[in-house]
């Protein structure tokens, strides 16, 4: 075999290796994108694209590690039944009505076996199994955040309790009950 021969079979080696590097990367792109949907376009957008991806991998692996179960039908019921009466309350005490959503969700998330300490890792989290609503939650935390400086309109708490309910209903997992809500 000659050097050029040998050459040749290098570089083509080595095209071909990154022929199939880079359609392994495409494909975990393309997967990472369809399972968390808007959340992929916010952390690659915001962590740029390996990074992004890396992080949507390593919150994959820390809730593989949750004990993440559906809450029991008692559960479930009392939850609705609460968030009924939050939600009706709000015409009275817009105000308090907010903060009592969040916290609702709270006791939701930890029954259901998500951590609850910390609103940023509890929205990552959350976007392992529920990346659809997830962006939901953001906007009403952002707003009720506004609220405690004292820049939301009654309005916009309206929209904070609608956001949270977006979440609430998929935690909740009752399509009868929650298409109630």
């Amino acid at each position: 075999m000659t050097q050029s021969q040998l050459i040749a079979i290098v570089v083509l080696f080595l095209a071909l290796a990154a022929v199939v590097l880079l359609y392994l990367r495409t494909r975990r792109s393309k997967a990472l994108h369809e399972r968390f949907g808007p959340e992929y376009e916010r952390t690659v957008r915001e962590a740029g694209n390996l990074r992004g991806e890396a992080m949507l991998e390593k919150r994959e692996k820390r809730v593989r590690r949750y004990d993440i179960r559906p809450l029991a039908a008692a559960a479930r019921d009392r939850y609705v039944k609460q968030w009924r009466l939050m939600q009706a309350k709000f015409v009275d005490d817009p105000d308090k009505t907010v903060g009592d959503a969040d916290r609702l969700l709270s006791e939701v998330m930890a029954e259901r076996g998500y951590p609850v300490a910390d609103f940023d890792q509890q929205a990552a989290d959350l976007s392992v199994h529920h990346a659809r609503v997830v962006e939901h939650y953001r906007a009403g935390h952002a707003i009720a955040l506004s609220h405690a400086r004292g820049r939301a309109s009654t309005e916009d708490l309206r929209q904070a309790l609608i956001h949270y309910r977006e979440l609430f209903k998929e935690l909740v997992q009752e399509p009868a009950a929650a298409s109630a809500l």
